[in-house]
């Protein structure tokens, strides 16, 4: 796996979920992210087709996927499905994959949009902005 202070340009960054996936795309220099999309998924499976659309579009040099994890920092149900799925991108689109335990990035995403229903996006860019701001 590449150094992380070794990347730079376009990162693309999940928050898994069995029935939407929220994407956002982030970039290394100016460590800042934005919401990009919400996949859907059926029966754990992702819509891959836009996932390659969204990938053909942004080219990232690499992928961020949330692991969701107790607060305790222990594994929950999500946590190995989250991690098949980052090995499955890998697999496809052939860039490195870095993992970040997660726990409360849906909550943060709901307390800050009002009104929304599907705040999947958000939860991703909040992962992919504290990838970006941790220290490698």
């Amino acid at each position: 796996m590449p150094d992380k202070a070794a990347l730079e340009g376009v990162v693309i960054g999940f928050d898994f979920g069995l029935r939407r996936i929220g994407v956002a795309v982030g970039q290394t220099v100016t460590q800042t992210a934005s919401p990009e999309a919400i996949v859907n998924s059926r029966d754990g499976v992702p819509d891959w087709e836009h996932i390659s659309r969204l990938f053909d579009q942004w080219q990232p040099v690499a992928i961020v996927v949330g692991l969701p994890m107790r607060l305790d920092g222990s594994e929950q149900p999500l946590t190995q499905p989250a991690r098949k799925f980052g090995q499955r991108l890998s697999g496809r689109y052939q860039r490195p994959v870095f993992y970040i335990e997660e726990q409360l990035s849906s909550i943060e995403a709901e307390n800050r949009m009002t009104g929304r229903t599907h705040i999947d996006d958000h939860a991703a860019q909040i992962i992919l902005e504290n990838w970006l701001q941790q220290d490698s």
